[in-house]
């Protein structure tokens, strides 16, 4: 069966062919976890004998896997004793223009993720750029693309600072034998920095100028409104459900502080009994849940118990952004048991920087909108399931920083030095960090082994295996073939051909996937052409990394969707021209640096 060819592919070749589009099509058109996608993938290349069973499971046992797992425990590290928040406490100042702004933002951004985790910085500095923004008056929307861009081009300096790079220089290491410095992205990475850097002060008129989403929620009265229940109410010893109170028109009861004990019950259960003195705090369509006064008989509140000084005191009020690939989308929560599974309370909705005027527990949800719960103090936002559906950005919890910020500081420059100058082994230098994290205490065990997103490490995993499936069916050896024939034998032409696809099939799957499916391509055509792969995997790790057209190009445009108020075309405007611009400066600089060399 496998020796069947059509069109210059066997049948264990079309079978790869049809899995990969077959992940694709999933991973863009549902809401499946990438990890779940990946792992079905290498099952159907198992199961049907494209693979066998040491190819199959290659992934799990990959160099480069294996770092980025051990690099999850040096964040966390780093994370928990503030050297993050100290960092952007210090380096952010005051600029005098725009021009300085970009440059004081995008500069610390892209130097931290060289080294971290993009997501993690990104998700640090959203809370701080939009407070930054206010004080520089810049509408935050000028200035979060350019913080996701940041982290992207600053991600691609060293073979750390993004998954692909990894992937990729951990293949070439297992195809030549020869491995890639840390830094061995660094110079070109550095000069497509600065050219985005000049490109984004020059196209800054081509960035939305959009109201911040919980611009919406400026003042609680507006929201919230607080109804007393007179002495003389005939709903007094019903309860909640019986005095139809449990879902009222345009809006929710929210809470009830009762006169006698000044108790505050939230959630509302449907069996809580009315009392004379009552004071019932509504939010939703104000105007609709005023209507209460004349069918319940209830009066105005003498004052607004809902104040920020109490919100602080006794309740939170948490800020959380709809994901892309949300189970949330297309749905309202009011459908749903969110509030009751959670233990908070949708408060108001914002789409756009705008409140929506109707119920918030009816309103259907889309990618972007800004929710605003209230739920007790103690409640976990950062729950793994909450994660998969909303990204909040109010934590309070800020570290200490103190000695031990100077700690795990000195085993991350460390880390980074050893390995740069080859004294020991990226992969040793990582396991080094991470037991020096601990011993430390930088972080303790429970906070390391939370730091470890296994759903990123299945995807990587996921990714080594299907490069090794597109290099082993021959698909790769004849799409080069294929590009050599459009392109001809100019090896600038074929990289830049190869690099240009990469750049925008990134824009709609995972660099790291988009890494291990053009790895094979990137390789096999440089060989073809007889000259060594290095430069050709340089450019390419660049290229790969460069996604700046769609907000589901990389996950920090994800994080900055919701909190910019943006639509899906705001990236496009000013993305297009980076993807095209940040290319060219990638090909110009691979091929000023390393020279291209035959093959001896």
């Amino acid at each position: 069966m496998e020796s069947i060819v059509f069109l210059g592919f066997n049948l264990h070749a079309w079978i790869t062919i049809a899995t990969v589009l077959s992940m694709f099509a999933v991973m863009l058109f549902t809401k499946l976890r990438a990890d779940l996608v990946f792992l079905g993938a290498i099952a159907i290349l198992f199961v049907t004998g494209v693979l066998d069973s040491k190819e199959a499971f290659s992934g799990f046992s990959s160099t480069s896997v294996v770092i980025i797992g051990v690099l999850f425990v040096v964040v966390a590290g780093l994370t928990h004793t503030g050297v993050l928040q100290w960092i952007v406490k210090h380096l952010l100042g005051q600029p005098k223009s725009y021009s300085k702004a970009v440059i004081r933002l995008m500069l610390p951004v892209a130097a931290l993720s060289s080294f971290l985790s993009n997501t993690t910085v990104v998700a640090l500095f959203v809370g701080i750029v939009k407070m930054w923004s206010k004080k520089l008056n810049i509408s935050p929307s000028k200035l979060l693309i350019p913080l996701s861009y940041a982290s992207g081009m600053g991600g691609v300096c060293t073979l750390i600072g993004t998954p692909p790079n990894l992937i990729i220089s951990g293949l070439y290491a297992d195809n030549t034998g020869k491995t890639m410095n840390v830094l061995a992205t660094t110079i070109p990475g550095l000069f497509c920095l600065f050219v985005g850097v000049l490109s984004i002060i020059a196209l800054r008129k081509l960035l939305p100028d959009r109201k911040a989403p919980e611009s919406a929620f400026d003042s609680t009265s507006d929201y919230t409104v607080e109804l007393l229940v007179p002495s003389d109410s005939r709903h007094i010893g019903e309860t909640i459900e019986e005095a139809g109170l449990q879902d009222v028109h345009g809006g929710t009861l929210i809470e009830i502080k009762h006169y006698d004990n000044r108790e505050i019950v939230s959630p509302v259960p449907a069996d809580e009994y009315l009392m004379g003195g009552d004071r019932l705090v509504f939010a939703g369509q104000i105007d609709e849940i005023l209507e209460l006064k004349k069918s319940h008989g209830f009066v105005n509140a003498d004052h607004h118990i809902f104040t920020l000084d109490e919100v602080d005191k006794n309740r939170q009020l948490r800020t959380a952004y709809v994901t892309f690939g949300s189970s949330l989308i297309n749905s309202s929560i009011g459908d749903s048991t969110f509030e009751k599974d959670n233990n908070m309370i949708l408060v108001a909705v914002a789409r756009r920087g705008k409140r929506i005027n109707e119920s918030p527990r009816n309103v259907i949800l889309q990618a972007g909108d800004t929710l605003l719960f209230e739920c007790p103090p103690h409640v976990n936002i950062h729950t793994e399931r909450l994660a998969s559906q909303l990204q909040f950005f109010d934590n309070a919890q800020v570290p200490n920083i103190g000695r031990k910020t100077l700690v795990s500081s000195t085993i991350m420059i460390a880390m980074v030095v050893l390995s740069a100058l080859n004294v020991i082994p990226l992969l040793q230098c990582a396991f080094l960090a991470a037991i020096a994290m601990l011993i430390f205490r930088c972080c303790n065990v429970d906070q390391a082994m939370k730091a470890i997103n296994w759903e990123i490490l299945m995807v990587f995993a996921g990714s080594v295996v299907l490069g090794v499936a597109i290099q082993k069916t021959g698909i790769a050896e004849r799409l080069a073939f294929g590009i050599l024939d459009v392109c001809g034998t100019n090896p600038i032409v074929v990289m830049a051909s190869i690099c240009f696809v990469g750049t925008f099939i990134t824009e709609f799957i995972s660099n790291t996937a988009a890494g291990a499916m053009f790895f094979p391509i990137m390789y096999e055509a440089a060989e073809k052409l007889g000259y060594e792969p290095y430069p050709f995997l340089i450019a390419l790790m660049v290229s790969i990394s460069s996604s700046f057209a769609t907000p589901i190009g990389s996950p920090t445009h994800m994080l900055v969707y919701g909190p910019g108020g943006y639509r899906f075309s705001d990236f496009m405007r000013i993305g297009l021209l980076m993807n095209l611009i940040i290319l060219a400066a990638n090909i110009l600089i691979v091929n000023v640096i390393y020279h291209l060399t035959p093959l001896q």
